[in-house]
Formats: structure tokens, sequence, C-alpha cells
């Protein structure tokens, strides 16, 4: 049996799963019979449908080996991936003392705009540039802004603290080249999705703690921000939302290894006391997610330290939502509302 990302990802290779993805609404929800609901939500149909195809091309791995998972996600990247964005140049650059990037630059985007520093999900375990290539040429396509992905080193090979270093100095880097890589210095923000979204706010709260320079914007997508509680929404979509409880405890071993203070703030920004200081924040949930809740609750905590924040919880969608823009109309509307908080976050001074 393949790996569960893999599953979802076969789920959606023939014609036939594809056309039932893009056939209207009412036709999917008849299609699907019975609804799903729960905790007061209903689930997109087309997310329904995904769910059910993935379960029927293969029931989910509890413990699959990591080579796995990597080798399924790469292979099928450009499944989910879809028409690739365009126009968007890229290049591969090295940043940060040898650390690999992707710079996306929109074409005819004028020097002097924002950058956004972008960290991949996947659990801090799996994700490279390519898993996300097509999200960081949308978010930079559409927000009109320059988008610099780097590929921070993985677990269980590079345990935390590794990740967190490595994406610190990402952003120290973009802050100091910005000149360079045609950016405004002063609008450099930091972006990512699930652990992508953890590292985002674990990086604006070293710097803020740091007192040099800040991200002048974070877009947190359903990051996971506190190892130490399991929330409601972790009881309520422990299973059959794509990212199950299993899951998150696999992620969640192989990027702590030995390390056993949950409680630290660089895993568990939520816990931190003072969050003052931290940047003007986007911050976004699926409604059918375990981390759902934690990610809220960061939301709140900023608002409470005077920090400007949106939250906005995608009732209808799942855990993974960015990556699915090109196969589900819901979850591209929640991209494209991503982009334009993006796009307004780091809008150049008039």
């Amino acid at each position: 049996m393949r790996p569960r990302t893999a599953a979802l990802l076969a789920a959606l290779a023939g014609p036939p799963a594809r056309g039932m993805m893009r056939l209207p609404e009412g036709v999917q929800r008849r299609l699907m019979r019975r609804p799903t609901e729960r905790d007061g939500l209903l689930l997109a149909p087309e997310m329904q449908l995904l769910l059910a195809l993935a379960e029927r091309v293969d029931p989910p791995v509890d413990n699959p080996a990591v080579h796995a998972v990597r080798r399924d996600v790469e292979e099928n990247v450009r499944i989910i991936r879809g028409r690739v964005v365009q126009p968007v140049a890229t290049r591969g650059l090295t940043v940060a003392g040898g650390m690999p990037a992707r710079l996306y630059e929109p074409a005819g985007l004028p020097p002097g705009r924002g950058l956004l520093v972008f960290y991949h999900g996947g659990g801090w375990v799996i994700g490279t540039l390519n898993s996300h290539d097509n999200l960081c040429r949308f978010l930079a396509l559409r927000a009109g802004v320059r988008v610099l992905s780097v590929d921070y080193r993985l677990a269980p090979e590079a345990p935390f603290p590794a990740a967190v270093d490595d994406a610190v100095a990402a952003f120290g880097w973009a802050v100091e080249h910005a000149a360079a890589l045609a950016a405004d210095p002063r609008l450099v923000g930091v972006g990512g999705d699930s652990a992508g979204g953890n590292l985002s706010a674990v990086v604006s709260h070293q710097a803020t703690l740091g007192g040099g320079p800040r991200p002048a914007f974070e877009l947190l997508i359903y990051p996971a921000v506190d190892f130490s509680v399991r929330r409601r929404s972790r009881e309520l979509f422990a299973d059959g939302f794509f990212l199950t409880d299993v899951r998150i405890g696999w992620f969640e071993r192989h990027y702590l290894g030995a390390w056993t203070d949950r409680s630290d703030v660089r895993l568990s920004p939520l816990l931190a006391g003072d969050l003052s200081g931290m940047p003007p924040t986007y911050l976004v949930t699926a409604g059918f997610d375990p981390l759902r809740d934690e990610g809220e609750e960061f939301a709140k905590r900023l608002a409470a330290a005077g920090v400007p924040v949106t939250l906005r919880r995608q009732d209808e969608l799942i855990h993974g939502f960015a990556n699915m823009f090109n196969v589900s109309r819901t979850a591209r509307s929640a991209v494209q509302e991503a982009a334009a908080a993006l796009r307004d976050g780091l809008r150049p001074p008039a």
C-alpha cells in the first residue's frame, strides 16, 4: 500500500476523476449522495469526492518509510499541479551559505516591489522546491511580488532545530540581498503552508526578539503552531480528511528526534509569552483540518497583542488545499484570497 499522499494524487490521475472534479457543484453533491457534515460545517463536494477517490485507490498507511513518501510525492506532483502558472520566470539560487532556493519573478514586474520568502509544507519531513513550485508561481503572479522559495533541511536526517536555523538564515539573507533580487528590503515577508507556516511564524518571532529586521508581513496557511496541546479540532478531524492524527504524530516524531521540550517557542510559537511587535498577518485555516483550532488561537493571540491580523477560515476545505488550486474551484478561490492579502501586505508605500 502506498503512503496517503500518493493515494490522494493517484486519485486524480485518470481523466474520469478529473472530469468529475470539474462537474458543477450540484452534480457533485448528487454523486456523493450524502454530504459530509461535522462541527456544523459542510465539506465542499470537490473535497468529499477527492477523499472518496483516494480511499478507493488505496487505504492509508500509518507508518510508511520516509523515502517512500518522498518518492511518491515527487513522482506524482505533476498530477495535482495541473497547468503550470505563467508567465513567471524562475532561476535557481543558493542562499545563506549554500541552501538551494528558487526565485520566482512575474513577467513585467518592476524592481522595488515586495519579496516573499516561502517555506514549503510537508511536516518538516517531505516537500521540496518542486512540490510547491506551482503554488509559488501562483502567489508571485497574483500578488505581484517576487517569491524566494527555500529548500531548508528536512528531518529525520536533520531534526529540529535545523529547519528553524535554515529558515531564519534564509530570511536574513533575503533582507541583505533584496536589492540584488530587484526587491525592496523594507518589503520582505515570510510565508508558507503547514510546516512552512510554522517556520514563518517562528522566523517572525525570532526576528522580533532579536531586534533586527523583521518580516514586513507573514502569510500563514493552516500553520502548526503548538506541539504541546491536542485541541478539539485534532479530535474532530483525526481521520478521514487527508491529514490524520496518526500522520501528525509521524511527522512530529521525525522532526523532534531526541528533542523533548515541546514548549520551546521555536516549535510552538503560540506559547510565546509576548507576541507584540510581530508583523501584520494573514492567517487562513481549513474547516476540516486537525490543525484548525491552534491556528485560530494563534491569530487571536496576535490580535490581543496588538498585531494587525486577518483570520480567515475556509469552512469547506481540508488541510493541503493550497496545492489543490488547479483541481478544485473552492481551493482556487481560497488561494486567490490569500494572494490578494499578500499583495496588500507587501504593497509598496505610496
